[in-house]
């Protein structure tokens, strides 16, 4: 009989229990919660690394080469880079352009932009031989496929993924590279692509002529391009199917939209030059992000209604079935709806 009086003891406590949780979920100014998945944000895509500043070289007028060193690192396909997380936090992303067959090291190369967001600047001025950085990848969006034969387009600092894919190249492939820049001396890594691609190479000082220059293309070559936007976009204009390496975000642009957060039933507006991240993080600032450019994936949010206008670099197309980078994309319809 004691035993009987215990169990009823502990089943009353526990019903009482589980009414006052009740009573006070329903007393809470977000009831009903929906009943939604766990959301996809803050998620790292890929583990990080530390690796050694092994080397530091300038390799052309205002281009730094970094080799950063560790044990046993993921392979990695040509195409592919790296997201590097600097000193301060910023992360930017730089193309692999060393070897993929050595697994001791990453090699990328940056060009300094004066005017730019500061990722470029603090890697000239302040990543030295001998500093550990973290890198999380390598990822790769724009690898190189199969084909009869290739054509490669590369502005300045663009050359950087297009190099490796020239190395792997099989022996009789055909292809040809067009390598513009503001300079010879500006520009990264010339004086090997002339070595290895001989007359396959036509390189340009200044702006090149695209008609004169890609003339004859076969309809079923590959064709790459990696650069300055007005470089790429001249060549997309020609050549719609190119495959396009971007490092900084489309512009803005598109109309203003409504975003509501079904989680925090919020609705907000956001502002036809303003992101759907500024506009979240003035409401919940312990948002997660990092790039703000749609290459890391930090900000990832699953959408549960309305028609995204997808201008991330990362996403796949399953991925963006039902989610999205809020730091770049946007709405195409009057609203969307995420679970925040």
């Amino acid at each position: 009989m004691p035993k009987l009086r215990t169990v009823a003891v502990v089943a009353g406590a526990a019903l009482l229990a589980r009414r006052a949780m009740r009573r006070r979920i329903q007393a809470s100014p977000l009831w009903p919660m929906p009943a939604l998945e766990e959301p996809v944000s803050g998620r790292p895509r890929s583990r990080a690394l530390r690796l050694l500043v092994a080397e530091r070289e300038e390799v052309a007028e205002g281009v730094v080469r970094l080799r950063l060193e560790g044990r046993d690192l993921p392979r990695w396909e040509p195409g592919a880079h790296l997201d590097l997380v600097l000193p301060s936090g910023l992360v930017r992303q730089y193309s692999l352009c060393g070897d993929p067959a050595d697994d001791s090291a990453y090699t990328v190369a940056t060009r300094l932009v004066p005017d730019g967001r500061g990722g470029s600047r603090e890697v000239h001025e302040q990543v030295r031989e001998g500093m550990e950085l973290e890198v999380r990848g390598p990822r790769n969006r724009f690898a190189l496929v199969e084909a009869p034969s290739y054509v490669f387009v590369a502005g300045g600092i663009g050359i950087t993924p297009v190099l490796p894919m020239l190395r792997a190249l099989p022996d009789g492939a055909e292809w040809r590279l067009l390598y513009c820049g503001r300079d010879r001396d500006s520009m990264p890594f010339v004086a090997e692509v002339e070595k290895l691609g001989g007359d396959r190479v036509t390189v340009v000082a200044g702006v090149p002529d695209l008609d004169a220059a890609l003339t004859e293309v076969p309809g079923d070559a590959a064709v790459y391009c990696c650069g300055p936007e007005g470089l790429m976009a001249a060549v997309e204009e020609r050549f719609p199917n190119v495959h396009l390496e971007r490092f900084t975000p489309r512009a803005l642009g598109g109309d203003a939209f409504e975003v509501e957060l079904r989680r925090s039933g919020r609705t907000l507006s956001v502002p036809a030059g303003s992101t759907v991240l500024a506009a979240v993080r003035a409401e919940l600032p312990n948002t997660a992000y990092s790039c703000e450019q749609g290459f890391c994936g930090t900000c990832q949010q699953r959408v549960l209604e309305g028609e995204v206008d997808h201008r991330d670099e990362l996403l796949t197309d399953a991925e963006r079935a039902d989610s999205m980078l809020i730091c770049v994309s946007r709405a195409r319809s009057e609203r969307i709806v995420l679970d925040m």
